[in-house]
């Protein structure tokens, strides 16, 4: 499966605190599944109280009603971080004489914490119409809609059995939220992202943005180990313009793969190309929490962090002010958006 959206951040996915909160039906495979972060894993003839075990969500068969209807199973599915979609994935992977010969995607926005009942209620827009599936493949379904979501229900027709759901898009937080407090203006559920890296060998970059702490050095971005003269770097653009105060590396969980020393730059704009110092080479060491205070930063919009030669960072968080630009910049996408 390739797309143009599948380098967007997982909203839906569990490592940024999604969750499916109800499902129609759920006999032979839990309905969490869907957004387990690794891919579906299967071993065959592993069988349990209720048939193969799958790593994935599987229904019971369904029957027909006395009108002779069939009627469809669904999943409700709260985005760990409510935003604009992109595009979807439906993979069945190692469904293949169980998999739904259908299936949809609807999405809604509600403020709040809303339960299932009151999501029933809410009006859902479809920006997955009906569309086959095949077993054992993902599915990437482009979605072409520039509004801000917080839900999406994956509906099956009529039953069986979905490995995953991806739900790609980009963050757009409540500005609310975020004015007037000191926030980490790199965490990609404040709609900062990785634009570029030099390499991701091992593992994305933008995983040093997710919330919490790395559970494994997978869930960091790692280099390959670099034969050449220079370093490794990766750009970030921030939630929004604002003035880094405090910068902290994580190297938790890289014990023999931490970089020797990082360094700091800013700058502001669209596309930047002046870079100022905020931090110079300074060093680190493995496994373990690194937290420096950027007096007089400068505001900017965008960072890069070199690495220096090579190796990992489970996270890097950038802890600071908006500006009143960056505010505006906030509010602006929320107002587009919603």
């Amino acid at each position: 499966m390739t797309a143009d959206f599948a380098a967007l951040p997982d909203l839906a996915g569990r490592l940024l605190g999604g969750s499916v909160l109800a499902a129609s039906d759920e006999s032979f495979a839990a309905k969490e599944n869907l957004l387990n972060p690794w891919a579906s894993r299967f071993s065959p003839e592993t069988f349990g109280a209720k048939g193969q075990e799958y790593d994935g969500w599987e229904t019971a068969r369904r029957r027909p009603d006395a009108s002779g209807a069939y009627g469809h199973d669904w999943a409700l599915v709260r985005l760990g971080v409510p935003g604009v979609v992109r595009g979807v994935v439906v993979d069945t992977a190692w469904f293949k004489g169980n998999y739904p010969p259908h299936a949809s995607v609807e999405a809604c926005a509600l403020p709040g914490h809303p339960s299932p009942a009151e999501l029933a209620d809410a009006p859902w827009t479809e920006i997955v119409p009906r569309s086959p599936l095949k077993g054992d493949a993902a599915h990437a379904f482009p979605v072409d809609s520039g509004r801000r979501f917080t839900h999406v229900r994956l509906n099956m027709f009529p039953d069986g059995g979905i490995a995953r759901l991806r739900v790609h898009g980009e963050a757009v937080p409540d500005p609310a939220l975020l004015d007037g407090l000191t926030v980490d203006l790199a965490a990609l559920e404040n709609g900062a992202r990785v634009l570029d890296c030099s390499n991701m060998f091992y593992s994305r970059p933008d995983n040093m943005l997710l919330p919490g702490l790395a559970r494994n050095q997978a869930e960091g971005w790692e280099t390959a180990r670099r034969r050449e003269p220079g370093h490794e770097w990766a750009v970030i653009r921030l939630a929004a313009a604002g003035v880094v105060r405090l910068a902290e590396f994580d190297t938790t969980h890289l014990k023999f793969n931490a970089p020797a020393e990082v360094s700091l730059e800013g700058a502001t704009g669209a596309s930047p190309s002046a870079w100022t110092e905020l931090l110079p080479r300074t060093r680190v060491q493995p496994d373990g929490r690194h937290r420096f205070r950027l007096d007089g930063a400068p505001p900017v919009t965008h960072v890069r962090l070199n690495i220096h030669p090579d190796g990992g960072l489970g996270r890097l968080r950038l802890f600071g002010d908006l500006t009143p630009e960056g505010t505006r910049t906030l509010t602006d996408r929320w107002t587009a958006t919603t």
